[in-house]
């Protein structure tokens, strides 16, 4: 009777405490979910580029065969005569005391960009652009092209049917054109043949580059680095570089050390700054831009010149006169009254600033003006970028 009392008070002791764990561990929980961060945090790999791991451009001059009529005009386009005699030369034709006249070839440019790492023997997409007269490449066939890097050598060889995203037709009184005929794309249209010659496994030090560079988005790049590694391995260079040397326990290991680095999340900073379209009344502001309190009045003020020329011409059966014609012009000129002085409150978020805009009323083009007005008048804590 004694051991079952006591295994009773054990058994409810037992409970209690899994009890009170399950309401501590639910408390943890919240507490975790208020204090966490918040979302506005990005991973190293969006915001950084690994030196040495980057594309490399590449460019071929080459000829596009099979055209129904729309190639170059061989009188024009020498330039695609003289390929087109050379290439029936290599391939045991002569041609060159011929008269060619053909509307079949046309001369293109060819241009592709070279992932980092890729092998031997793998395909890339390669873009296919007319470089003389040729009006649409639908239907044709790019042949053998060299594609060359910027050291002159060639890295990759081009062929294969063209695929055209835009056409063209015409009659003789009318014509249409959709999209841009003379462009084409070939997927998987070049095979590599050289490879870059890259070692990252043997580095002792990775260089970060940001790609926006700024001061403090760089310090804590090199802060969550340091703190993930637990060594001072990584430091500043300049807004735009960040230098890791890489530890003792990544030694030989560079991808894991970079694989577990672009994971880490980094909040990145950026100056406030305004970017203005003035040809499509394009306006966008950063969240940090802030404007200090102004007062602000807008008019528009419209000048109308109407020409409504008449004929002064004598009276039937009259003895003279001649026909003249007479000029009447009209001026109207416009100037909205109801505008008045409008006050823009100092603004703390990018919410109360953009409501403070839309309460003057008025559209994008006349707010570019206003603006850089406000920018003039030192009441604006903003960089202003007109493309």
């Amino acid at each position: 009777m004694l051991d079952t009392a006591k295994q009773k008070v054990g058994l409810r002791i037992w409970r209690k405490i899994r009890q009170s764990s399950y309401v501590i561990g639910v408390i943890l929980g919240v507490i975790a979910f208020i204090a966490a961060p918040a979302q506005s945090q990005s991973r190293i790999k969006d915001i950084v580029d690994f030196e040495g791991v980057r594309e490399n451009l590449l460019v071929g001059y080459g000829l596009v065969v099979g055209l129904n009529g729309t190639g170059d005009g061989l009188g024009s386009a020498i330039f695609t005569k003289e390929s087109l005699i050379g290439m029936l030369e290599r391939l045991g034709v002569n041609a060159r005391d011929n008269n060619l006249d053909t509307k079949n070839v046309a001369a293109v440019m060819v241009t592709a960009k070279l992932p980092p790492f890729s092998r031997q023997g793998s395909n890339i997409d390669i873009t296919v652009s007319s470089l003389g007269d040729a009006s649409n490449l639908l239907g044709g066939t790019l042949l053998v092209t060299p594609l060359l890097a910027a050291d002159g050598e060639v890295y990759a060889v081009a062929q294969g049917n063209l695929q055209v995203g835009g056409f063209t037709a015409q009659g003789a009184a009318a014509s249409i054109v959709k999209g841009v005929p003379t462009s084409a794309r070939i997927p998987n249209g070049a095979i590599i043949e050289r490879e870059v010659p890259f070692k990252l496994a043997g580095l002792k030090r990775v260089r970060l580059s940001l790609r926006n560079p700024d001061f403090t988005t760089a310090r804590r790049v090199s802060r969550a680095v340091n703190a993930f590694v637990g060594l001072p391995a990584s430091r500043v260079t300049d807004p735009a570089t960040v230098e890791v040397v890489v530890p003792d326990n990544y030694k030989n290991q560079v991808v894991d050390l970079l694989t577990d680095i672009e994971q880490l999340l980094v909040e990145p900073d950026q100056i406030a700054k305004i970017v203005i379209d003035e040809q499509s009344g394009i306006i966008v502001m950063g969240e940090n831009v802030r404007i200090s309190t102004v007062a602000i009045a807008q008019g528009n003020l419209t000048i109308r010149i109407t020409e409504t020329p008449q004929v002064s011409q004598p009276a039937p059966f009259s003895n003279g006169g001649t026909t003249k014609e007479v000029p009447r012009t009209k001026i109207e000129i416009q100037e909205d009254k109801d505008n008045k002085l409008t006050l823009l409150a100092n603004s703390v978020t990018l919410q109360e600033l953009v409501n403070g805009i839309n309460a003057l009323g008025i559209g994008p083009r006349d707010m570019i003006s206003i603006l850089q007005a406000i920018k003039a008048a030192g009441a604006m804590q903003a960089e202003i970028e007109v493309l």
